[in-house]
């Protein structure tokens, strides 16, 4: 329940802070955060990170389809003790279907965070949650591998 709970929490904040961008930034407007390292802009994103397959929707649809129902099989078939990985699957799931929604609704994903002291894709909090939540996985994975070899 409380993964579920997290999964609704960042798809919320997710779509509230993209739809306050949309409402208050001009398209490709830029608002200073922490000047020289972070900052809002709104984007437009029909593609992947750096804009990759642009237009590709189908695409997007049916990786996020195939994506969901292989975390949902990960998470019913992992061990309730595993928090780490759980947490990590939930975190992904939320990111997949925050992206997801926006490309459903609108045909582009809304982005807005920028990094402003290297070049990297301007991101929001569903690309967060899946980077941080393959992270998670990625390290309760090598935990359990440790722990079983030694």
């Amino acid at each position: 329940m409380l993964y579920l709970i997290l999964v609704f929490l960042v798809i919320g904040s997710d779509q509230l802070l993209k739809s306050w961008v949309v409402g208050h930034l001009s398209f490709g407007a830029f608002k200073i955060i922490v000047p020289n390292v972070f900052g809002l802009t709104y984007v437009q994103n029909d593609g992947a990170a750096w804009s990759i397959l642009r237009g590709q929707q189908w695409f997007f649809y049916l990786v996020t389809i195939v994506a969901v129902g292989v975390i949902g099989y990960l998470f019913y078939t992992s061990e309730r003790s595993e928090r780490l990985y759980r947490t990590g699957l939930a975190l992904m799931l939320a990111g997949a279907l925050g992206n997801f929604i926006d490309r459903l609704h609108l045909k582009y994903v809304v982005d807005m965070f920028q990094l402003d002291f290297i070049n990297f894709p301007i991101f929001n909090i569903a690309d967060m949650a899946l980077t941080f939540g393959v992270i998670c996985v990625l390290i309760a994975i090598m935990v359990k591998e440790k722990v079983t070899h030694d």
